[in-house]
């Protein structure tokens, strides 16, 4: 017997602008942006070469491994069940809606990918939602090191 999940999520592109404070403020993003010489203004000028991308639970997408991924149900219960109210409220409203209405639109997580490693940017409460309901989430893939980037040393 297979059970299936009738909740749905639809994947929609997110606006950077809207997680700034994931560049400035995040203090265990920031050694990431080092290595990778990413300031804000080279971040929005690649954003938009972004894609939706499927990401099934995992600590890497394709051969990368994503930094902050916090992917097993015991990182969820340890990062977001756990949580202070305050980061745990917008996860439980998500959940709300998507009992309630079984659908929901959301802004896909945002994952910055380099050559040898990527950054969970932005949307881990999204994630969880998805992948504790059994569903794979779409992302903002973002290329951060291209092969003609000028900005690149």
């Amino acid at each position: 017997m297979l059970s299936r999940s009738t909740h749905t999520i639809t994947w929609i592109k997110p606006l950077l602008a809207e997680e700034q404070w994931e560049f400035f403020q995040h203090p265990d993003k920031q050694a990431f942006y080092r290595r990778h010489g990413i300031d804000w203004e080279r971040l929005c000028a690649v954003f938009e070469q972004g894609e939706l991308t499927p990401w099934p639970r995992s600590e890497r997408i394709g051969d990368l491994p994503v930094h902050l991924a916090y992917h097993t149900y015991e990182d969820y219960l340890k990062y977001l069940a756990k949580a202070r109210r305050g980061y745990r409220i917008n996860y439980s409203r998500m959940e709300n809606d998507l009992q309630r209405h079984g659908s929901l639109t959301l802004k896909a997580p945002i994952v910055l990918c380099g050559a040898d490693e990527a950054l969970l940017f932005s949307g881990y409460r999204r994630l969880c939602l998805a992948w504790n309901y059994g569903m794979v989430p779409g992302i903002w893939r973002v290329p951060i090191q291209l092969a003609a980037d000028p900005l690149r040393p």
